[in-house]
């Protein structure tokens, strides 16, 4: 919910995203809950964002969805949106 940076469902984040900038570099990211093992999240205050929780595209649409099948419909949603084309490297460097 605003003013909170990610993707929520109600109260629960299911994406998070993220800037850093230092020593001239700047990256970005963002973690889309597929399926992850939420048990961990009571465990910490998930962004420093205390009264909201952690869901999952598996908890939400109630069945597992793995990483995998996201993975190409993401990609393709993303140089839609972006009008870009990606690059997929086996070298991390």
């Amino acid at each position: 919910p605003p003013p909170f940076t990610g993707v929520w469902m109600g109260d629960s984040k299911i994406c998070a995203i993220g800037v850093h900038c230092g020593h001239s570099i700047t990256s970005h990211g963002l973690a889309l809950n597929c399926c992850p093992d939420l048990s961990w999240f009571q465990h910490i205050v998930p962004c420093g964002l205390v009264g909201t929780g952690v869901t999952s595209l598996s908890r939400e649409l109630g069945h597992q969805v793995p990483v995998e099948h996201i993975l190409q419909p993401f990609l393709d949603a993303f140089q839609e949106v972006f009008d870009c084309t990606l690059v997929l490297s086996e070298d991390p460097g």
